[in-house]
């Protein structure tokens, strides 16, 4: 949704074409404040999940290799899913190794496709280009599609092949400059050189890597971003983002907290991308350690 989205989510008006001569009162929930989990679990009950997600959905949803694969551990749309003792414990230590690879070929790729440039840690979950993970020969790479949906939901042309100006641009990275992973105890900076290459908006946001969800801080919003009027540049036009538990004096809206015993990566998100990001003759740089 398009910054600016909440307003105009206020103003619509959602029912049932056959209310529509005399449709409700609209009622919406800020969640903004509330915790609540929308993070899949990474033990037995995932099975759980796609079991519930399988007998909600039409049988036309799933290709038959995957329905195939679900009916081998038991889940079958129209049938109750009961594995015995042996399957569950099966299960469980399954999700928890699947859990374990996924985050390592998300941090730690060795496909050299995944770093969006040679000489910096920063990476992006398409190594090919494809919102499908297609190799040019046509084969899916199925490390790729586990690395976004390890940390995402929907992929889309948007996010890969839209016209210059449109569509939207990932990259994130877990490391510092020296290669070391981001520990929240510390201190960092991010410079942003002049110039950032979004039309519409850029952010940079703080991730938890083990939930993958936002990074629990003392704000709900563990991001910088340039709506934000508070945001100030350097005198040179460079952006420089601070990271740790306690803000620099003074630099209090270019920074954003993080938690101490925990690690936590970024992603850079430009909304309106420009050329020189995908020519990259603008680049981020490091993530620097104080």
């Amino acid at each position: 949704m398009p910054w600016g989205g909440t307003e105009s989510l206020l103003t619509s008006r959602i029912y049932p074409l056959s209310a529509a001569a005399d449709p409700p009162e609209q009622r919406f929930v800020n969640w903004a404040e509330s915790d609540f989990n929308t993070v899949h679990a990474n033990d037995f009950s995932f099975f759980e999940e796609i079991d519930t997600i399988v007998q909600a959905e039409p049988p036309e949803s799933l290709d038959p290799e995957r329905a195939g694969q679900l009916a081998a551990l038991g889940i079958v749309r129209g049938k109750p899913f009961r594995p015995d003792d042996r399957m569950r414990s099966i299960l469980d230590t399954a999700a928890r190794i699947a859990s374990g690879i996924a985050r390592t070929l998300a941090f730690k790729p060795r496909d050299p496709g995944f770093s969006y440039y040679p000489d910096r840690s920063w990476k992006t979950p398409f190594p090919t280009r494809s919102y499908e993970f297609l190799s040019e020969e046509g084969a899916r790479l199925l490390d790729s599609r586990s690395v976004f949906h390890y940390f995402a939901t929907v992929s889309s042309p948007a996010m890969v092949a839209a016209p210059v100006g449109t569509g939207s641009q990932y990259a994130y990275t877990a490391e510092d400059s020296t290669g070391a992973w981001l520990d929240g105890g510390r201190t960092y900076t991010l410079t942003l050189p002049r110039g950032v290459p979004a039309k519409n908006f850029w952010a940079v946001t703080v991730y938890d890597p083990q939930t993958r969800s936002l990074l629990r801080t003392g704000t709900p919003y563990p991001s910088v971003n340039s709506p934000s009027d508070d945001v100030r540049p350097e005198a040179g036009g460079d952006t420089v983002i601070h990271f740790g538990p306690t803000p620099p004096e003074g630099k209090e809206a270019n920074w954003i907290q993080t938690v101490p015993g925990k690690g936590f990566f970024v992603v850079l998100r430009l909304y309106g991308p420009l050329d020189s990001w995908f020519d990259k003759s603008w680049r981020p740089g490091e993530i620097e350690p104080a």
